[in-house]
């Protein structure tokens, strides 16, 4: 078997070397003599067969062979830390990977705060965050893609475990140069059911969710919040979004509430559920993320108050 040409410590020396500009400050660096550093430099050079350092200046430099090596070790040490962390996670029973479902309606900032603290809190867990409406988040979290999910009222969770998570408040708006606009208000029923409504809908037809708070019968089905925006912004229709998502177009006057008659003043807040697999328990990381979602949902409503 051929020998290696350089040891994983070997390779901490190299990239310690570069980075630090000289064998006395690695070996600071590593708590090692400086002896101990020349030893490892001189054996991986015995082993390239090249001369890895110029040593003519007080501060070290790479050869073109150092170069390469270098560009080499410093994935191999990242890799190896990689290993290291995991191998730490699996002795506490944290999971490798965490596959995650969440229901549109979840406030967007609130989710990419989470995800932030999230890395910083598991390194070593892979996160797989998918972002979908109505019954296709169960339906991940059904099927074993996911260890949780968080859906809305109108999801279908039979045969799963629901816990509350939060709420989060929908407004109906509308664009400012669209007549509802300058109506009334409050708006009656029959008035809102005389224009277009865009409303959020299943990708799949076959497994469409009931409507939820539709009161026209002119509608316009979009598969995604953004796209819904984007339709009321062109004056399109109107239609219920999280106030965390139009509140900027609100305030900019591109976008106007309205106050159906028929809904409360301050908007219609749903709630949001945690659902699992009644065989198949988040791990650490996972119940440590759901816990960092509901406080999200809770600090965005307090906020939207």
């Amino acid at each position: 078997m051929t020998q290696d040409p350089a040891t994983l410590d070997q390779l901490r020396v190299l990239v310690a070397i570069a980075e630090t500009g000289s064998f006395s400050a690695a070996g600071r660096r590593l708590n090692r003599v400086q002896s101990a550093v020349s030893h490892a430099v001189a054996s991986m050079e015995e082993q390239f067969g090249a001369p890895l350092f110029e040593r003519t200046s007080r501060r070290v430099r790479l050869t073109p062979a150092g170069d390469a090596v270098l560009a080499i070790a410093r994935g191999v040490c990242a890799r190896a830390d990689a290993l290291r962390q995991l191998a730490a996670a699996l002795n506490r029973a944290e999971e490798p990977a965490l596959g995650v479902a969440v229901d549109v309606l979840y406030p967007g900032p609130a989710l990419a705060a989470a995800c932030r603290d999230f890395a910083t809190a598991w390194p070593a867990v892979q996160l797989r965050l998918h972002t979908d409406t109505l019954g296709a988040v169960a339906g991940l979290v059904r099927d074993g893609r996911c260890a949780f999910g968080v859906v809305g009222p109108a999801a279908d969770t039979r045969g799963l475990v629901l816990g509350h998570l939060g709420e989060v408040r929908m407004v109906p708006v509308v664009a400012a140069s669209h007549p509802l606009a300058a109506g009334a208000s409050p708006v009656g029923a029959e008035r809102l059911a005389e224009e277009v409504q865009i409303v959020l809908s299943e990708r799949d037809a076959a497994d469409e969710t009931p409507d939820q708070a539709v009161l026209s019968n002119r509608t316009w089905r979009v598969h995604d919040l953004h796209t819904k925006r984007l339709l009321l912004l062109e004056g399109l229709g109107w239609g219920n979004l999280p106030e965390s998502l139009v509140a900027e177009d609100l305030g900019a006057g591109r976008l106007a509430r309205l106050y159906p008659a028929a809904w409360p003043a301050a908007g219609i807040a749903l709630t949001l559920s945690v659902v699992t697999r009644p065989d198949r328990a988040p791990g650490l990381a996972g119940r440590w993320l759901i816990e960092r979602l509901e406080q999200g949902c809770r600090a965005a409503m307090e906020v939207e108050r």
